[in-house]
């Protein structure tokens, strides 16, 4: 796995990518296994040899990307700063935060804006309300696309897109304790296409209610969520006019991307 094949032909250029992809192979297993790790454990993670991924370690090290304490490994402060020059600079986030920062004055109720990568939901932008939700997910945080507002996410996707994210999946456990059919879910996604926006209560915290509907961009694809939630005692009962703010902060996030 560590040899390069020398040359200029096709094989040659294949292994000289694969050979780059490493240090990212690398970096989403740190992402993802949430906590510092051995060096057997990232080898074995990442599947590549123990030598290669010392090597490669180090060169993280160097840059910043990793940190090592003792035996232990993890993301270095690097990713940290990424993350915030991302959103610092990303469009979607920047025409997204006036228009929440409205939404939120206007309802009440915390705003907030989602994008699909791969086959989860990450939350860039959040506007709390007054008093705040009990529970916050961070911004930056993977959620899964078959619960809550990220179900709109999900009803953009293509058949193949969908039979990946199902694979495997007979019911969807919700907060509130009541198991989704799989085919309940996908006649939800259906729903969702047909009106708009979805709406769920109890779905990724019990005791909390949402309302999202999508961001299109100039070419009318689905390129973001945003969210009004809340907990459900605290949500006006005319759901109805919470979707037509939502869908007028949609337009205009929409209008304002580059």
């Amino acid at each position: 796995m560590d040899n390069m094949i020398d040359g200029d032909g096709d094989e040659g250029q294949l292994s000289s990518v694969r050979s780059l992809d490493r240090p990212f192979v690398i970096l989403r297993v740190l992402r993802e296994h949430r906590g510092p790790m051995r060096l057997t454990e990232i080898a074995t993670a990442a599947q590549l040899h123990l030598a290669t991924t010392q090597r490669i370690m180090n060169l993280l090290i160097r840059y910043g990307y990793a940190e090592r304490e003792g035996l232990d490994y993890r993301l270095g402060v690097v990713s940290l700063l990424n993350g915030n020059a991302y959103l610092l600079t990303n469009g979607l986030v920047l025409a997204a935060e006036p228009v929440l920062i409205e939404l939120t004055a206007s309802t009440g109720l915390t705003s907030s804006v989602s994008i699909r990568y791969e086959l989860s939901a990450v939350l860039l932008l959040r506007i709390q309300s007054t008093p705040p939700l009990r529970f916050q997910l961070p911004v930056g945080e993977k959620m899964p696309l078959l619960v809550g507002g990220a179900r709109v996410l999900a009803a953009s996707l293509d058949d193949d897109e969908l039979d990946e994210l199902l694979e495997g999946v007979t019911t969807i456990p919700l907060a509130s304790g009541i198991e989704l059919a799989r085919s309940e879910f996908i006649e939800g996604l259906r729903l969702i296409r047909d009106r708009g926006y979805a709406f769920g209560q109890g779905q990724r915290e019990a005791g909390a209610l949402s309302v999202a509907v999508p961001v299109h961009d100039r070419e009318q694809r689905v390129v973001a969520a945003i969210q009004l939630s809340s907990l459900i005692e605290d949500i006006p009962v005319d759901i109805d006019s919470l979707v037509v703010e939502l869908k007028r902060a949609s337009s205009a996030i929409s209008r304002r991307l580059p």
